[in-house]
């Protein structure tokens, strides 16, 4: 019992739930590793009594939280603190605010900013602690709009080195702002990516959520590239002519999309600019941005330098170099500054043409713009976990228990926040983080947005069966959300496809969190709870694979566990969410109208059961939704036409009150491919496609803009919200 309620104490979960009425009890010994790695020790009876009495001394006397949040409609509960206690407020603008004796309320009156908040006792005992004031919701979108999906390195124009970069990007945006009407653009995860060969090309793990990559850069759009002389101008006119082979032999060869290949090229002709003297406006401008990033950006510059010379995985440097604030470290931090101010600059210049892509979009009349994707986790050898390895639980993984459809559960190998860190350091990793996504964002979409309530815990070495929830402080990480989007003034969607906790959905539509809505799961599962859906969400683990931000439903079959689930009509779907028909990680619409997407898994051999039975799952579902459409006058073309279907399908869409509505742009040009396969590793090329017809012909940024077809289906969606 006493390590019960150690676990209770510290978040962490001594069962769980697999499936409705079914209770699963987490093993001891998990538990007790779980509580290690948050720097608690339940080894034995004696360690347990320890630990309770140290609690009890320390977290149960504290006249504070951690962290202290206080929103319009929520004060905090400061009903333990001492009678005569006075409270001072340290406003973040640098001003003071003595309130006297504690009253909640008068707490929430204080601005909106991170302040400090000090209790005093008449006996002389102190307290100081974060003070969170936060607004009740983030932003709403302005207005129903819709826009289009996109993998950026799918995008390649004309002018990409490879791959689809931010002057592809800008130039969507551009055009499609125009021409469409559109209002917004959604990315994949634009962060840093843990440098190869060969580089994990999944954008879903990550060596910094914190930074951009800067093989994201268009190389031409660099104001220093028109300065280049000499033979510098030789250089960069022979790297130039190599990228155009790289892009000719994904457009016109057949060949994937080469990340590495990409990125050796822009790097050399990046080393060839930094040679290249800032303007004294220029130089000015990167000042003010290295000031304003301060030390997070140098100790993010100063992994990759010193990845250049000791490999990416930080843990098997030297001792001395495996902590940040190390003598070592500073020695070295001193030899390599030529390296780390190379770093810092290509920062500088991925931050810019983020910002001119944003620009782009509000000037074409995008009322949104960009919506940028925070990915669930980190890469544990990645430059976020050296710089924050006290923000991390060592010797963890995130990922997903075991359930009706995943027996096995998952281990996506991201190592994740500890929830008491967090909450000492008054959220300070995760409101940079957000603030840093937010710089050029309309929107931002949160992957497992169920992360922010609890997480699924995997200790290193052992099955993802014996994980353990850790919980998470919602309200606080909520509040820092709607904080942060408040300040950037952009809406927030959350990923929440998959197994959701009762009540998650609805804390979420309460602070004006946007859901996700794929059409072929929203169906009626029973009961009226939505919470309760059994839908299942894929992985990538480590071993097989499939990602977070993966997400699969169960099919509608007669005899599966969608039989008796009622397609959901329009007007049941809840307006605030992103409706789409598809993602990057589910089958093309056109797949699905073609059977493509079986016959794919089939040559994979990745099918649950017997191919007749699947195709046969397939064609009853497929059915099932012509059918639909057909009652409901969406589909007058008939049917047999996979155009007018996919016209239907998103006509469907506009039926709803969802107020984004989201186009996969491969869909747009009948793309049969996925961009990412889950339950495949080396067995399909993920996220190294480019954008394709129906023939598997690969389709620049131009013909995209020229596509007949695209232009027919957009204008769907242009009438329906005239």
């Amino acid at each position: 019992m006493g390590r019960a309620r150690l676990a209770r104490l510290h978040g962490v979960a001594t069962s769980y739930a697999p499936s409705p009425g079914k209770s699963v009890q987490t093993a001891d010994d998990t538990v007790v590793a779980v509580l290690a790695a948050l720097g608690v020790d339940a080894s034995t009876p004696h360690a347990v009594c320890t630990a309770l009495a140290a609690y009890e001394d320390g977290a149960g006397r504290a006249l504070l939280p951690r962290t202290v949040v206080a929103r319009p409609d929520r004060p905090p509960d400061l009903t333990g603190l001492p009678e005569g206690t006075v409270l001072r407020v340290e406003t973040e603008g640098g001003g003071t605010a003595d309130l006297g004796a504690p009253d909640p309320a008068a707490l929430t009156r204080l601005p909106l900013g991170i302040h400090v908040l000090e209790a005093r006792t008449p006996g002389g005992r102190t307290a100081r602690a974060p003070l969170i004031v936060a607004p009740d919701r983030v932003p709403a979108p302005p207005g129903r709009s819709h826009g289009f999906l996109v993998q950026l390195y799918s995008l390649l124009s004309r002018r990409s080195w490879g791959m689809g970069d931010l002057g592809d990007l800008a130039d969507l945006a551009a055009w499609s702002g125009r021409a469409l009407g559109t209002g917004f653009v959604q990315l994949n995860p634009l962060h840093a990516a843990v440098p190869g060969p060969p580089t994990d090309p999944s954008p879903y793990r990550p060596s910094s959520r914190r930074f951009p990559d800067p093989v994201h850069l268009r190389i031409e759009h660099i104001p220093e590239y028109a300065d280049l002389a000499g033979t510098a101008r030789l250089r960069a006119d022979e790297l130039a002519a190599r990228a155009h082979t790289l892009r000719s032999e994904v457009l016109e060869g057949g060949a994937l999309i080469d990340r590495d290949a990409v990125w050796a090229l822009k790097r050399e002709a990046l080393e060839l600019l930094w040679a290249v003297p800032l303007s004294p406006g220029r130089r000015a401008a990167y000042c003010d941005f290295l000031a304003e990033q301060g030390q997070a950006l140098e100790d993010h510059a100063t992994w990759c330098a010193i990845a250049e010379r000791h490999g990416p995985d930080w843990r098997g440097w030297p001792d001395g170099l495996r902590d940040p604030r190390s003598p070592g470290t500073a020695r070295l931090r001193h030899r390599l500054l030529d390296r780390i101010d190379f770093h810092c600059r290509l920062a500088w210049l991925t931050d810019q043409q983020l910002a001119a892509a944003q620009r782009a979009a509000r000037d074409a009349g995008m009322a949104i713009g960009l919506v940028h994707d925070l990915a669930v986790g980190v890469h544990p050898s990645g430059a976020d976990t050296w710089a924050q390895q006290d923000a991390f639980a060592a010797g963890m993984s995130i990922g997903a228990p075991p359930d009706a459809f995943n027996a096995r559960g998952q281990d996506w190998g991201l190592p994740p926040w500890r929830p008491d860190a967090l909450a000492a350091a008054g959220y300070a990793p995760y409101r940079e983080l957000l603030r840093g996504l937010l710089r050029h964002a309309g929107a931002l979409r949160i992957d497992h947005v169920m992360g922010l309530f609890r997480l699924w815990w995997v200790p290193e070495g052992r099955p993802p069966t014996e994980g353990a929830y850790v919980r998470y402080d919602a309200e606080a990480m909520l509040s820092v959300l709607a904080l942060e989007a408040q300040r950037a003034g952009a809406a927030v969607i959350g990923e929440d496809l998959g197994t959701v906790e009762p009540g998650v959905r609805d804390a979420l539509a309460a602070r004006g969190v946007l859901g996700t809505s794929v059409l072929w799961f929203e169906r009626d599962y029973g009961g009226g709870e939505r919470d309760a859906a059994p839908r299942a969400e894929a992985a990538e683990a480590a071993e097989a694979a499939d990602g977070p931000g993966a997400a699969r439903a169960p099919e509608a079959v007669p005899d599966g566990p969608g039989a008796a689930a009622r397609i959901l009509a329009p007007g049941e779907w809840r307006s605030g969410c992103l409706a789409t028909v598809t993602t990057h990680d589910l089958p093309t619409t056109a797949a699905r109208l073609t059977g493509a997407d079986v016959a794919l898994r089939e040559r994979l051999g990745l099918l649950a059961g017997p191919p007749e039975r699947e195709r046969s799952r397939a064609t009853y579902e497929l059915a099932e939704w012509m059918g639909e459409l057909v009652r409901r006058g969406l589909l007058p073309e008939g049917q047999g036409d996979e155009e007018a279907a996919v016209k239907a399908v998103h006509r469907f869409l506009l039926r709803t009150p969802a107020r984004m509505v989201g186009v996969w742009l491969p869909d747009a040009v009948g793309d049969r491919r996925p961009q990412n396969l889950p339950g495949t590793w080396d067995e399909y090329p993920n996220w190294r496609l480019p954008i394709a017809g129906p023939d598997g012909r690969p389709h620049t940024l131009e013909e995209l803009a020229a596509s007949p077809r695209l232009h027919a289906l957009m204008r769907e969606l242009s009438d329906g919200y005239r």
